[in-house]
């Protein structure tokens, strides 16, 4: 078994904390580093539901969120943040992110859902390196629909109560793809200007939307937008991170969790 420090050497391999945005907290959030790790669950999120599932089965949550992003001035136990972290504390269960430096690497999160949706040779939207940056753009191999397109984007995606919202023309053609796991809508502008025929990314607001496709209609309808589930639209690299993991650190067991960690529970129509 590798120590809690070693697992983080490869984690910082794959995902190094240079590569996160100013912003960002990831990293090491409670552990012993020199505490021997047999099991560790990879999620999203980290919700106290999560900790409890893992709570005497894993050793470590390497979660994609980081736990906490801001500044806290408590973890009281009646609070929500000091409640799970107690849990976890309590179960001697490490928890550890990788955030944005996990988004623009080769193998990251945008990079994942670019390869699930079909695109092909697919490059950063927004480089922050020679060969790394935010969100995808590629080519599928043949042209489609937008409404083709977007049941694709609906089947490859975990299920979710939000669904697949998409702003633009059911028979428009599409070949050329954006995309951005996560919350992407700063990177709409960079979309357009890579000529993609749609964008897909979660967390689309009304007046975002609204101004985009305003100004989608002065370029002949493009690029159309495909609103996912943030937490859908993360979670398919949950299993390119373990299979990475697990080449790396063969005597470490590394699991998906299957909770669904998206703060949605259902949709009403009229």
């Amino acid at each position: 078994m590798a120590t809690l420090n070693e697992l983080i050497r490869s984690f910082e391999a794959l995902w190094p904390l240079s590569g996160a945005e100013s912003w960002d907290s990831p990293g090491l959030v409670s552990g012993d580093l020199s505490r021997h790790i047999d099991r560790v669950l990879l999620s999203v999120d980290v919700t106290h539901e999560l900790v409890v599932e893992a709570a005497g089965k894993y050793d470590l949550i390497l979660a994609h969120h980081p736990f906490i992003m801001r500044g806290v001035s408590t973890l009281s136990q009646g609070t929500p943040k000091g409640r799970t972290l107690s849990t976890a504390i309590r179960s001697d269960l490490a928890i550890y992110s990788a955030h944005t430096n996990a988004d623009v690497v080769t193998h990251g999160v945008s990079s994942t859902l670019a390869s699930a949706l079909g695109v092909e040779d697919a490059v950063p939207l927004v480089q922050t390196s020679a060969s790394e940056g935010h969100g995808r753009v590629g080519n599928l191999a043949s042209p489609t629909t937008l409404g083709e397109f977007a049941q694709l984007v609906a089947r490859v995606l975990p299920a979710s109560a939000s669904g697949v919202r998409v702003a633009g023309d059911f028979s428009q053609v599409v070949q050329r793809v954006a995309v951005c796991g996560g919350a992407g809508d700063s990177f709409i502008s960079q979309a357009a200007e890579s000529n993609a025929d749609v964008y897909v990314t979660g967390d689309l607001r009304h007046h975002v939307v609204q101004d985009a496709r305003e100004q989608a209609h002065l370029n002949g309808g493009v690029p159309a937008l495909i609103d996912v589930s943030h937490w859908a639209s993360e979670w398919l690299w949950l299993e390119t991170a373990a299979k990475q993991l697990r080449n790396m650190q063969p005597h470490t067991t590394f699991d998906v969790s299957d909770l669904r960690t998206d703060p949605f529970d259902f949709v009403v129509t009229q």
